[in-house]
């Protein structure tokens, strides 16, 4: 499979335009918040606009990714030892991720002293929240669904999530029967997120009205806010990079994560100029082969891991949504945290690479949670775009790492062949992705599961 010079650079022209869109607007937004502020504060509407769309995508996003998840881990399993291995790993690091990001927001505190809620309370949005206490009975109860279809149209989260996990199983069950109904929620799950496309590219209104009426009402208070958590994410994520994965990859396998950076230094170019670690699929599927690790493994793992291992998503998750509780005055209990990162662990799997899924994401389990928190959405709105490199790059680094240490877990690994590669005395031939070399050294077997479909 060769990729040319046009296949590299597709994916991402028309996000480019999205993500300069967005940029402008949010400068936009912040010269009109900063010279005229009390009409900027009379925007606050089409930042919330925006937020209901997001808002209307939650439930069918929630329901496709985790029925689909639910499916992808079936086949993984199929494939005995590595499939399970890679699976307990992605969830370990997905919750380490989470864990940190959840330490490091109440570390930062980013969004206190904004005030956005009484801030913005001239423009006329007031919160529709009722506020009478909720036992732990009427809390388990309430999700419980009237119906199975109730769940998906009455916009609550935890009610879809129910549903979504029993049909998942169910789907399960039925073993190939079942096959049929997944591919339709498949086929329902693309039609979804082609409309979460659609729907991101209102992003610059969303973020221009949001940001406008943020910095109208708090001044220069919301852009101090924003960039300590801008900074705070990159951050975090080198560290966890450099430190938890650079740490587990020189213990376990005796490999120094700065060769194995600097060995897949083209794709980090590529994600960075298309914010997607999505472009980048293939080539690391051949690196990877090219570097000493099975056919099979890489296989395995590299698929799945795009789907489940989201370790920069998770840290953008829990850090946004302590911002977001803080900015708004309604800070979140310790409990209400932990309980907000299962949510995470849960409903981010299955969404890599798609534009929105994680805004989706986070304004369910906002929802889910605090209901009255989901219009700080807006606010994250104007700096997502800025992060989502960030992302991207926390993302495809930590699914290197995790091919490599679960070849070295299944002795798939030829140890001597990566040491020659990372040391460049066996340079990755960049004009095809098909290794063909590195198949006599270890060779593939021919089990190996298809890699001709990817995670949307």
């Amino acid at each position: 499979m060769t990729i040319t010079g046009a296949d590299r650079k597709r994916p991402g022209d028309r996000t480019h335009y999205l993500y300069l869109a967005v940029i402008v607007a949010v400068v936009a937004g912040i010269t009109l918040g900063l010279a005229a502020p009390d009409v900027a504060v009379e925007l606050k509407p089409v930042g919330t606009g925006f937020v209901n769309l997001i808002k209307m995508m939650i439930s069918p996003v929630i329901f496709c990714t985790i029925v689909l998840g639910i499916g992808s881990v079936t086949k993984a399993a199929k494939v005995g030892r590595v499939g399970g291995l890679a699976l307990g790993y992605f969830l370990v690091m997905s919750t380490v991720a989470l864990g940190i990001g959840l330490v490091v927001g109440n570390l930062l505190d980013p969004g206190s002293g904004l005030h956005l809620t009484q801030a913005l309370a001239k423009s006329g949005h007031a919160q529709a929240t009722a506020g009478h206490a909720q036992g732990t009975a009427d809390f388990l109860l309430g999700i419980i669904p009237t119906t199975m279809v109730s769940a998906l149209t009455e916009g609550k989260v935890l009610q879809t999530l129910l549903v979504a996990l029993l049909a998942g199983f169910a789907l399960q069950a039925m073993g190939p029967a079942g096959a049929p109904v997944l591919r339709g929620v498949e086929h329902l799950q693309r039609l979804v997120f082609r409309i979460m496309s659609m729907i991101m590219w209102a992003a610059p209104i969303g973020a221009f009205g949001a940001m406008a009426a943020v910095v109208g009402a708090t001044g220069t208070a919301a852009l101090k806010s924003l960039a300590v958590i801008m900074v705070g994410f990159y951050l975090t994520c080198g560290l966890f990079v450099i430190v938890v994965l650079g740490l587990l990859l020189r213990l376990v396998a005796g490999v120094n994560v700065f060769s194995l950076l600097r060995y897949l230094g083209r794709e980090f170019l590529l994600i960075l100029s298309t914010s997607s670690s999505e472009s980048a699929l293939p080539r690391l599927i051949a690196k990877m082969e090219h570097l000493g690790v099975s056919r099979p493994v890489v296989g395995i793992t590299v698929p799945t891991g795009y789907s489940f291992n989201l370790d920069g998503t998770a840290i953008y998750l829990t850090m946004a949504s302590i911002f977001i509780s803080e900015a708004m005055d309604k800070p979140m209990s310790l409990g209400q945290q932990l309980s907000l990162l299962v949510f995470m662990v849960i409903a981010s799997k299955g969404a890599a690479g798609v534009t929105g899924a994680g805004l989706a994401t986070l304004a369910g389990g906002l929802q889910s949670h605090k209901p009255e928190l989901v219009d700080g959405v807006g606010l994250i709105v104007g700096i997502d775009r800025f992060m989502s490199e960030a992302r991207a790059l926390t993302n495809f680094a930590g699914n290197a790492v995790a091919t490599v240490l679960i070849g070295h877990w299944t002795k798939e690994l030829d140890h001597d062949r990566l040491h020659q590669v990372l040391a460049g005395r066996a340079p990755f031939d960049e004009t095809t992705l098909v290794d063909a070399g590195h198949s006599e050294t270890v060779p593939a077997q021919p089990d190996a599961p298809s890699l001709e479909k990817t995670p949307a």
